[in-house]
This record gives structure tokens, C-alpha cells and sequence, in this order.
């Protein structure tokens, strides 16, 4: 069954905003390459994070179909569609996260570990959104929307957080291993969402028993 899946799957995939979501990544990790000067760590920082947004934001389309109401009747129940989709895109995705880490100089580099952590979590935050809007709405591309609150939850992490609350902080900061433990809860919360969120959609209405 999986495998009669494959192909149908691979066809509907949003290729393009992947693809989109992918080059603005590897753009902006490429920043501090192209400038000339010493490697400065501040940039190679915020092009990483830069970098993961990029690709987090092209997975928020991940589970766009158009077609979603006439594939719910099909025998193949929707966490596996869902799982499908997922293990398609995480090799490419992670293929240019490992190009985006190296195309930062190594004297730029910010801790790869920590990095990842966010990137990761940044990605399974935005796929679990977009399974929970599918769960709970009609709604057949989510992405869009996705991508928009994705943007804004970032922006307020930046600006409004309290500083013992603070996400985005540098590595000499003190602050950094405790942030790096929220980033880690935040990466459980998004997988347990996310996996709840896969089951079938909710059903609206009434059920009434025969008298």
C-alpha cells in the first residue's frame, strides 16, 4: 500500500515553495562567504538562523493539497499520507540544512549542535500548525497562513520575550544552554501536537442514536 502511495504523493507535493523555501536558505547562509573581511560570528549567527526559518518556512507548506477532501476517501488512513509526506521531504531538508551550516565559515560558525536544535524544532513547529489547522478546519492549503504566524511568532521571540524567557540569544551569552533547554521542550511540545493533530479531521455536528 505504501509503495502504490509513493508516486501520487510525490506528484502533489508543493515542489515549488520547497524549492523556494530551500534556495532563500542556502541564500542566506551564503551571505557571510560572499562578503569580504574577516569571518564575523554575530553574521554567521543570524545567517544560520535566517537559513532555518527559510527552510521551516517552505516546510509550511508541506501538507498543502488541494485535493484533500476527495483523498480522505481513499482506504489509506491520513497519518499515513501525513508520514509519507514527512519522510519524503526530511532527507532534502536536512541535506540543506548540512549545506547551509558549511557554507558559513568555519571561524563564523556558531555552535552546529545547539543551531540544529532550533532549526529542528523551528520545522516541527510549523508542520505541527499546519496539521492542526487541517485537524481542526476544511481548510486544503494551510501553508500560506502558516507561514504568516511563523513569521510573526519569530518576531515576537526576538522583541517581546522577557530576558529570562529569551530564545535568540548569542553563544557567550549566559543564557545560552538554559535557552537551548526551553528549545528542547519546545521541540517535545510541537512532536506531541503534531502527532495528535494527525489523526482524522474532527467531525462537526451532532451524532444521534436510533431510538
Amino acid at each position: 500500500m505504501t509503495r502504490a502511495l509513493l508516486t501520487p504523493v510525490l506528484r502533489t507535493l508543493p515542489w515549488r515553495a520547497l524549492a523556494a523555501g530551500a534556495a532563500a536558505g542556502l541564500l542566506l547562509a551564503g551571505i557571510p562567504r560572499m562578503l569580504s573581511g574577516a569571518p564575523d560570528p554575530w553574521l554567521g549567527l543570524l545567517a544560520l538562523r535566517g537559513a532555518a526559518l527559510a527552510l521551516a518556512l517552505g516546510l509550511a507548506f508541506l501538507l498543502d493539497d488541494p485535493a484533500r477532501h476527495i483523498t480522505s476517501a481513499v482506504p489509506v488512513r491520513r497519518p499515513l499520507r501525513v508520514g509519507l509526506r514527512v519522510a519524503l521531504a526530511v532527507p532534502g531538508a536536512a541535506l540543506c540544512w548540512t549545506a547551509a551550516v558549511f557554507l558559513v565559515p568555519e571561524e563564523a560558525r556558531p555552535p552546529v549542535g545547539a543551531l540544529t536544535l532550533e532549526a529542528i524544532a523551528t520545522a516541527v513547529f510549523a508542520l505541527a500548525a499546519a496539521a492542526l489547522i487541517i485537524q481542526r478546519s476544511t481548510v486544503t492549503e494551510p501553508g500560506v497562513a502558516v507561514s504568516t504566524s511563523l513569521l510573526s511568532t519569530a518576531t515576537a521571540a526576538f522583541l517581546l520575550l522577557p530576558d529570562g524567557w529569551a530564545l535568540l540569544v548569542t553563544p557567550d551569552d549566559p543564557r545560552w544552554t538554559g535557552t537551548h533547554e526551553r528549545w528542547a521542550m519546545l521541540l517535545v511540545v510541537a512532536l506531541v501536537v503534531g502527532a495528535r493533530a494527525c489523526g482524522e479531521p474532527l467531525r462537526a455536528g451532532l451524532r444521534f442514536r436510533p431510538s
